[in-house]
């Protein structure tokens, strides 16, 4: 299974090291979108479908913790998959996030860590996850 995921936060680095860590981990892709804040996140939700969300927390015009909560009211999207990546300190934060349905990946972050945080929050098996990885063939001339 490949994946169509949007990510969503306010700073342009921080959403390209999440796509290169994304890219890095092996996870398949079909498509990574992008968003700057909240609101461009919804919008985006409502323009195209994706199978995994990775939101930050603290953002401007629409923070990640109410974009989340208009995720869960959405019947369309109120089983999407979330990750929060995020530097939040707050515990109680925190567990309010988990409450609402996310995951938790603090920044900074593995390769691995993101890759095992969306194989356990999809559902996908390791098997369906190896078998959907390019494996290099032995084809080769030297």
């Amino acid at each position: 299974m490949a994946f169509n995921v949007l990510v969503v936060d306010d700073s342009a680095v921080m959403r390209q090291m999440v796509v290169r860590t994304l890219k890095m981990s092996g996870i398949p892709l079909a498509s990574v979108l992008e968003a700057g804040n909240g609101e461009e996140g919804l919008f985006t939700l409502q323009e195209q479908w994706v199978d995994l969300l990775l939101l930050d927390i603290n953002m401007p015009v629409m923070n990640g913790e109410e974009m989340l909560r208009r995720v869960r009211a959405n019947p369309e999207t109120e089983n999407l998959p979330v990750i929060v990546v995020s530097t939040e300190g707050s515990e109680a934060r925190l567990h309010t996030l988990t409450e609402l349905g996310a995951a938790i990946v603090r920044k900074p972050f593995a390769p691995e860590t993101l890759r095992d945080t969306i194989l356990r929050i999809t559902g996908v098996t390791d098997v369906e996850y190896y078998g959907a990885v390019a494996v290099p063939s032995d084809d080769s001339d030297f």
